[in-house]
């Protein structure tokens, strides 16, 4: 027969302070966080436009295609 172990579990609590503790963790973490600056942050949003842009010529291109050898392909019928 197995040997049955006596485990005390115990609950984590939160620690003193609950809610008010965790927000101003977040105040101090939020202070610490290195932020861009404004050169670099309107370069990636340049770089952000442009590959959109490109994502938009590319998907409304091959629609246009698609759609035109549909509509080719069912006349023929």
């Amino acid at each position: 027969m197995a040997v049955k172990e006596n485990v005390n579990l115990t609950k984590n609590s939160p620690s003193k302070g609950g809610i008010f503790k965790f927000f101003r963790e977040v105040k101090a973490e939020v202070k610490r966080i290195t932020w861009p600056s404004k050169n670099d942050t309107k370069k990636a949003l340049i770089a952000v436009g442009v590959v959109v842009l490109i994502y938009i010529v590319l998907v409304g291109g091959l629609d246009y295609i698609f759609q035109n050898l549909f509509e080719f392909i069912f006349k023929l019928k």
